[in-house]
């Protein structure tokens, strides 16, 4: 799967909320200042070429809606990090974030009960 510019990624959170979207109503969604119409336009047509939007006609405009949920993207992005940064170690992406950023002892019990219940 192929990753998403920051661009693309803000245009598909907006998406993943809003199921359904014209590119009008996503400019609404986003914080000041708006980007231009054609701005969004571009990166929603850039996004079906990727293959991660869809369309279908509504009066003289399209409705836009994701082909990608945003579970099946981060999960790829995940694997990729782990991948590329942690060499495919779980166990070493997770020290890493120990390590790092203070990951308290409550954080990991969690994240033991949710591996144990997958199991």
């Amino acid at each position: 799967m192929k990753q998403l510019t920051k661009a693309e990624e803000e245009v598909m959170q907006l998406l993943w909320i809003a199921q359904k979207a014209n590119v009008a109503t996503l400019i609404e969604q986003m914080p000041a200042p708006k980007p231009a119409y054609n701005t969004i336009s571009t990166i929603i047509r850039i996004l079906e070429n990727k293959g991660f939007v869809g369309h279908e006609k509504e009066g003289r405009g399209y409705l836009y809606y994701p082909l990608v949920t945003k579970e099946v993207y981060s999960n790829d992005s995940m694997h990729k990090m782990m991948d590329n940064y942690f060499n495919g170690s779980f166990k070493s992406m997770v020290s890493f974030f120990v390590k790092k950023n203070d990951v308290g002892v409550q954080d990991l019990e969690a994240i033991l009960k949710e591996i144990n219940k997958n199991e």
